[in-house]
């Protein structure tokens, strides 16, 4: 599950910039379908209403100028009628024709309705002495309306308007279908575009997953994985780019790896190499040491300075070795059913520290443990504890509540260990104190005893106690007998 985690966030993160995409496209493609529309509509609209428009005003101008020619002023209403008539059966069947002389009105259809010609048009009509048009709506359907003055021999007025009313309903119901048609044509616009915007996501997206899987790859440790760079756009140069970052890369990790090896060979070579003849400087070191008391004073002291620092280098040499062994992945448990208490009091007693230790050491608690490297870590903890903290020191033995595990706990009364110690206090050869060149331990111990409880399974913490001093905790897993399983 923790494998397929990473791949599930991984795919969710791609899905997203997918319909990101996608979204973005069929926006566009909808802005500019709708924009188009708008455009067309209107369009089509102006030049279908000019159209008719100018059609109108032609076919105006000419009926009156044709019923002028026969027609006397003062006129009375029949002959207005009359004359509104003749000029509507030019103009086509829905059309009306209102005329105005002076005060006397009539119209073509004397059921029509003349509050389609506006006061405003009338008064146009009557001072701009020409041909005036207006577009107006009623009862929801659209109608141009169209006055002119009638005048004889081009010049003189002879005081009689007309006004002609003609419907729009059928320019509105071309109009109306071209922008059904645009309308309906948006949904097939935006499914084309939808499907090309997947299309071009998979495209785009198709090196992202590569390098999102080749990422991953590495940082799982498989620092061969490459992707392949096709073309010579922006995403072909970032996984040429990748690849070159790879490549240097695993180049780098391999000769550190490599570095590291020869290192740990030296090491492991050269601790080798010294045990052979410190052993045989360990035995002449003990009979000086042996005899250092009948040697003059010099002698003596010059004896058993020998004689320490051969034993100081031989335990250094050991620790190496127990390194070495770690770092190459020789190192392996000897698991035996052990009661942790007793290795406990074994390891005090051993090293003449039972009278210096407070113990807490509950009986029952057995476990399948290397009993040796057990003894190497609490020796560690405790040595330490008694040589840079201070007395009393406390050793507490105990189990978790779900029992799972086992900790002892070390801990003393000294002055703590400052932040900067605690981050560094189990790396190799390190020392708190800078001044102190020299010590009685390798500078390896607190690293030993962290890789000895590594590899039971478990761990080492340090703090300090809030009441003052240091608390080195080992907790490792509780593998238990045959006994304590029963």
């Amino acid at each position: 599950m923790s494998v397929r985690r990473p791949r599930v966030r991984a795919l969710r993160r791609l899905g997203g910039l997918r319909a990101r995409l996608v979204v973005a496209f069929v926006l566009v493609a909808l802005v500019s379908a709708v924009t188009a529309t708008a455009l067309a509509y209107r369009e089509s609209r102006t030049a279908v209403l000019q159209r008719k428009q100018d059609a109108v005003l032609t076919d105006v101008r000419n009926r009156v100028e044709q019923a002028a020619a026969d027609f006397d002023v003062p006129a009375d209403e029949v002959s207005l009628t009359r004359f509104a008539a003749g000029i509507a059966d030019g103009l086509g069947g829905d059309a009306v024709v209102v005329t105005q002389y002076r005060s006397l009105k009539a119209s073509s259809d004397a059921s029509a309705d003349r509050t389609r010609i506006t006061p405003a048009l009338r008064e146009a009509v009557r001072t701009r002495d020409r041909m005036s048009f207006q577009r107006v709506d009623w009862r929801g359907s659209p109608y141009l309306v169209v006055g002119t003055p009638v005048t004889f021999d081009s010049t003189t007025l002879s005081g009689l308007d007309v006004f002609a009313i003609t419907s729009l309903r059928a320019e509105r119901d071309d109009t109306a279908g071209v922008l059904d048609a645009v309308r309906n044509g948006i949904v097939p616009v935006v499914l084309l575009a939808a499907v090309l915007a997947l299309l071009a996501a998979g495209t785009v997206l198709r090196p992202v997953r590569e390098l999102g899987r080749a990422t991953r790859r590495h940082a799982a440790g498989d620092l061969t994985s490459r992707v392949r760079a096709r073309g010579h756009d922006e995403l072909a140069d970032l996984a040429r780019d990748f690849n070159k970052t790879a490549s240097a890369l695993e180049a780098s990790v391999a000769e550190l790896r490599e570095q590291d090896l020869r290192a740990k060979r030296f090491v492991a070579d050269v601790s080798h190499e010294l045990r052979t003849p410190l052993a045989a400087m360990t035995m002449v070191a003990t009979v000086l040491d042996e005899d250092a008391a009948t040697l003059p004073p010099d002698a003596a002291h010059a004896a058993r300075t020998v004689s320490e620092e051969t034993g100081r280098l031989t335990r250094l040499v050991d620790d190496l070795m127990e390194m070495s062994r770690f770092d190459s992945g020789a190192a392996r448990l000897n698991l035996t059913g052990t009661d942790l208490a007793e290795a406990v009091r074994a390891t005090l007693s051993l090293r003449g520290w039972t009278d210096r230790v407070r113990t807490e050491l509950p009986q029952g608690i057995r476990a399948l443990v290397d009993r040796r490297r057990v003894d190497v870590i609490v020796a560690n903890l405790v040595g330490n504890a008694l040589r840079h903290g201070a007395e009393p020191v406390t050793l507490t033995l105990a189990t978790d509540p779900a029992g799972d595990w086992v900790t002892v706990e070390v801990a003393d009364r000294g002055p703590g260990l400052p932040p900067e110690v605690l981050a560094h206090v189990f790396d190799r050869f390190y020392k708190a104190d800078t001044a102190r060149t020299r010590s009685e331990g390798s500078g390896l111990g607190t690293a030993i005893a962290l890789e000895n409880a590594r590899l039971h399974g478990g761990t080492i913490d340090a703090a300090d106690r809030p009441d003052g001093g240091a608390v080195f905790t080992l907790r490792l897993p509780w593998r238990r007998t045959r006994e304590e399983g029963r």
